[in-house]
């Protein structure tokens, strides 16, 4: 079963290096794709220095400038899927998402469900070291998104996901637009939408220790008035746009 985790990556040079020898270190188990926005700190140089190490395994893709977090995963959902990877994963660079956890996530998808979700808010998750202002963003609008479309995900802004091959490969996604939080949710959604098995992993999601987060009020703002355009497609129908194809192997 080919594995494949994407990592997209802005200024991202104290972490970049540990984060792909972590990852290679599994066996052979997982490759990795950075996808890298013109990082000016030199972090695509460093992943081009560490290829040689390990050819074969790691990977990088770079882009003109920084164009957001949810067409890079889109740019690598692409990328895997031509390559014909099995199961691939979101995870980010900063180490909030230990590499440790890529095994239950691929578990949970070996073991039935379609798109495995590393949550902070089912029973055994938790977040360490968050300043308040960040746990009532995500707490307030995890709930606000359940409420809104009724997704029966706890942490529908996780972003430390594995996606089952036919979920992406079902889902349209040059319709999926946002680039920060509400991408998350529009992902979760789109697949749920379709009837895919969504399960939560329970995750213990630890601030960055080094470098700047990458959150901003436009992203939060993204998130809510996203959410809301959501659900008004898919009461409308217009939600449908999303599917590709419905494969018979659901």
């Amino acid at each position: 079963m080919k594995k494949l985790v994407i990592t997209p990556t802005y200024n991202e040079k104290e972490n970049i290096a540990s984060i792909i020898e972590t990852v290679v270190g599994f066996a052979a188990e997982y490759d990795i794709l950075v996808i890298d926005d013109g990082s000016p700190d030199g972090t695509a140089q460093i992943v081009e220095g560490l290829i040689p190490k390990h050819i074969g395994r790691i990977f990088i893709e770079k882009r003109a400038g920084k164009l957001g977090l949810g067409t890079a995963y889109i740019h690598g959902f692409l990328w895997a899927l031509k390559r014909d990877y099995d199961l691939i994963f979101e995870m980010d660079a900063d180490f909030s998402h230990s590499p440790n956890d890529l095994n239950r996530l691929a578990e949970a998808c070996v073991n039935g469900a379609d798109v495995a979700v590393g949550s902070r808010y089912v029973k055994g998750g938790s977040t360490e070291n968050w300043p308040l202002d960040r746990q009532i963003y995500s707490i307030g609008g995890s709930a606000y998104t359940r409420l809104i479309t009724g997704i029966p995900v706890k942490d529908p802004t996780a972003g430390f996901v594995c996606y089952k091959r036919k979920v992406l490969d079902a889902i349209n996604l040059s319709t999926i637009n946002f680039i920060g939080y509400a991408f998350q949710i529009e992902m979760k959604f789109a697949a749920w939408k379709l009837g895919f098995i969504i399960k939560e992993v329970p995750i213990n999601f630890v601030d960055r220790k080094i470098g700047a987060s990458k959150m901003t009020k436009g992203i939060i703002k993204e998130a809510i008035f996203g959410v809301l355009n959501m659900q008004w497609q898919s009461s409308t129908g217009k939600f449908i746009k999303i599917i590709k194809r419905i494969r018979v192997n659901f």
